[in-house]
């Protein structure tokens, strides 16, 4: 038996880069997995590949800002697979300029992605969580460990220039993420935050100039220069970038049997780069 088999984890933005990694990461380890993406079409490819390592797989397609996503997000957990044991708060994207031209737009889709949406499923996942801990406790001992990671950024503890909108989201979710770990220890719950730092996804790996994303119909800009990576990585002393399974094995260390003692941390995942 693996040691996260019978566990269910929720993971957003799973159907490309670190998302997807680390649902793979998980489902090697036994878990089931509600997959999230955008695209119907990357969601299911990416539920394929779970499925092909023997594990289940749902899927819950869409905008993760979506006021009612939080709610069909967890219940899709709870029809597919009885309940809740792992939530990870992935999706996200960074859409940049320097603070006098961040529009009331980019400021609000920054702020809703990082942290509204997160926000939104973990209040739709409590009655679920409260009410299984509380059942396991009545019928005698403590209830299972259950486990929130949130993504956050070196730029959300540093800041970095030109990224006002996505640093600003980065560092609320550590906030959240500090409080639900004194609001839910009672129910044996941990609540950690991963600040990831310079990974190769196709926010960074994309040719500059030349390579976007598409969100809400919105053309927007991914990738850096060469010269710029190439510089970043000369102030990681780990000397490169990391790879989107490499950030996923952190947040695989926060669920495994020997991380149910720790709680309300933010851990740096970046080689030993900070900003």
């Amino acid at each position: 038996m693996s040691v996260l088999t019978g566990k269910t984890a929720l993971v957003s933005g799973s159907g490309r880069g670190i998302g997807k990694a680390i649902a793979l990461k998980l489902a090697r380890a036994g878990a089931n997995i509600v997959v999230n993406d955008l695209d119907e079409d990357v969601a299911q490819q990416s539920a394929e590949a779970i499925r092909a390592l023997g594990v289940e797989a749902a899927v819950l397609s869409g905008d993760v800002t979506a006021p009612d996503f939080g709610d069909r997000f967890v219940q899709a957990a709870v029809d597919t697979f009885g309940g809740i044991d792992i939530i990870v708060n992935n999706a996200g994207y960074a859409w940049d300029s320097v603070i006098q031209k961040t529009t009331d737009e980019q400021w609000a889709a920054m702020i809703d992605v990082h942290l509204n949406a997160p926000f939104r499923i973990l209040r739709a996942a409590q009655p679920i969580i409260a009410a299984a801990a509380k059942a396991e406790m009545a019928a005698g001992g403590r209830a299972r460990r259950r486990t929130i990671v949130n993504i956050s950024s070196v730029a959300g503890l540093g800041g970095n220039p030109g990224q006002a909108g996505y640093a600003a989201g980065k560092a609320a979710i550590v906030g959240l993420t500090k409080t639900l770990c004194k609001e839910w220890g009672r129910y044996n719950v941990t609540a950690n935050a991963i600040a990831f730092g310079a990974i190769m996804t196709r926010m960074t790996a994309g040719e500059a100039g030349k390579s976007t994303i598409t969100m809400k119909g919105q053309e927007i800009k991914a990738g850096v220069s060469q010269e710029i990576l190439e510089s970043m990585e000369r102030g990681i002393p780990l000397g490169r970038a990391g790879t989107p399974d490499e950030a996923a094995g952190a947040i695989y260390l926060l669920c495994l049997p020997e991380a149910d003692y720790i709680s309300g941390q933010v851990i740096t995942v970046g080689g030993g780069w900070t900003l």
